[in-house]
């Protein structure tokens, strides 16, 4: 089986992270927004998961004092149900963890229970709506949250 590697994302990474970007996302970000979370944002760190060279996934945290908040999550449809979200997702929460933060939190589409159930295994918990909160659609938002 061919090694899973987490690690930092860096600007040479995100061609891929647009591909994954592009097939996850209604309203994708744009290389230029991912360029500037890098390299200007001095709360934001990114994680990509990669497997031979591949790029399968990535994930954005902000770290403020001692708050973490995911910014997104996502893996590449057709790595997606393969385990590699919640090894993504437990690496993440390791570092916030190590990078001081007292809680994490997120906001999850109210229709994405699959993600919603596997946030409740790392024991985030419903804290509320936002309504209205993604701009394709107007659908709300679930902001699920836990304290580490």
């Amino acid at each position: 089986m061919a090694t899973i590697i987490i690690r930092q994302m860096t600007v040479q990474d995100i061609d891929q992270v647009i591909e994954i970007e592009m097939s996850s996302f209604g309203v994708p970000w744009t290389k230029d927004v991912f360029y500037k979370e890098l390299t200007e944002n001095p709360y934001a760190i990114y994680f990509v998961i990669e497997k031979q060279g591949t790029i399968l996934g990535y994930c954005g945290l902000w770290v403020v004092i001692d708050e973490a908040s995911i910014t997104n999550i996502a893996i590449l449809p057709k790595y997606r149900g393969k385990k590699y979200g919640r090894a993504l997702f437990q690496y993440v929460l390791n570092q916030s963890i190590a990078l001081g933060a007292q809680t994490l939190s997120l906001e999850v589409r109210i229709s994405n229970i699959v993600a919603q159930n596997m946030y409740r295994r790392f024991g985030l918990i419903p804290g509320g709506i936002r309504k209205n909160y993604y701009t394709d659609d107007n659908e709300d938002a679930l902001v699920m949250w836990v304290k580490l």
